[in-house]
């Protein structure tokens, strides 16, 4: 790695750190709401507003330059919203009343549970994606989750050990060898999460708006070894730091279904999730790359 990109990195990490500080002090309401207001203002200055547009543009064509500009700004205070609310993820984990996250489909995960059942939570990059897992762990789903680490190898170290303590505890890296990982841990009786809205290594081009765009078929590929139910799960910003999880009934493929038409299946569901609000998911993503 090149020395520029280390001192980068490491300035960046700094400045996270002082505001992880900042908010800690200033109390989690009160933090999501000011991070989120910051990062609306700023998130437009940089390169992914481009991106933002050519991919908003693609799911949704003809537009209003208005219509595009507030889902812009809405994503930009949900994004800034779950930056703010990283080092509350204990709060969010401890929380015995539920008052932050309600879950809707509660009775799906209690019969999982209860049949000790393996299925593959799929999700996307809605609003705090984070709490998606962790709700899921704290429910008492015995589960492992698909991460990506960060670029910022100092920030990196900070992360993980966040996802681990109070996420998910069996965290799997993104890359080649994560599929072994996963099938050992689901044939240790582990459910598996993962978000099926960014590219991985195991990957084939599939529609996605109607354009193609590279899609994981790890799904489908435990789908066909296992013969394992998927379960779609949405979450959804209801007010301040009060969430939704919504549990939908879980998907039971047919055995004469391919890789390739469960994936498209997958697909159909994620678009008609981001349908639901636009502004709740991450468009910075390249997608389409």
């Amino acid at each position: 790695m090149k020395i520029i990109n280390l001192i980068r990195y490491f300035l960046e990490f700094i400045i996270i750190i002082v505001f992880f500080f900042l908010f800690k002090i200033l109390g989690l309401k009160i933090s999501s709401f000011i991070s989120g207001k910051i990062f609306t203002l700023l998130g437009p200055l940089f390169r992914s507003k481009k991106i933002f547009i050519k991919n908003f543009d693609i799911a949704f064509p003809n537009t209003s330059i208005n219509e595009i500009k507030k889902n812009s700004s809405n994503m930009w205070n949900y994004y800034g919203r779950v930056f703010a609310e990283y080092p509350f993820l204990v709060k969010f984990r401890k929380d015995k009343e539920n008052r932050y996250i309600k879950i809707n489909g509660e009775e799906i995960l209690e019969k999982i549970k209860k049949e000790n059942e393996k299925v593959i939570f799929v999700s996307g990059h809605f609003d705090n994606f984070e709490l998606m897992a962790l709700s899921l762990e704290k429910y008492g789903i015995n589960l492992s989750a698909i991460y990506r680490p960060l670029n910022n190898i100092f920030m990196n170290k900070i992360m993980e050990n966040l996802r681990k303590k109070y996420i998910c505890k069996n965290q799997v890296k993104k890359g080649r060898s994560s599929i072994r990982e996963l099938l050992n841990l689901f044939n240790n009786g582990s459910s598996i999460a993962l978000m099926i809205d960014q590219r991985v290594s195991e990957s084939i081009k599939i529609n996605f708006f109607n354009k193609k765009a590279y899609t994981t078929t790890i799904p489908a590929q435990f789908v066909k070894k296992y013969n394992c139910k998927v379960v779609p799960i949405y979450i959804e910003r209801i007010e301040g730091v009060s969430f939704k999880l919504k549990v939908f009934e879980p998907i039971k493929f047919t055995k004469d279904q391919n890789i390739e038409e469960i994936t498209i299946i997958l697909n159909k569901w994620l678009e008609k999730a981001v349908s639901l609000n636009p502004s709740k998911w991450i468009w910075t993503h390249d997608r389409w790359k």
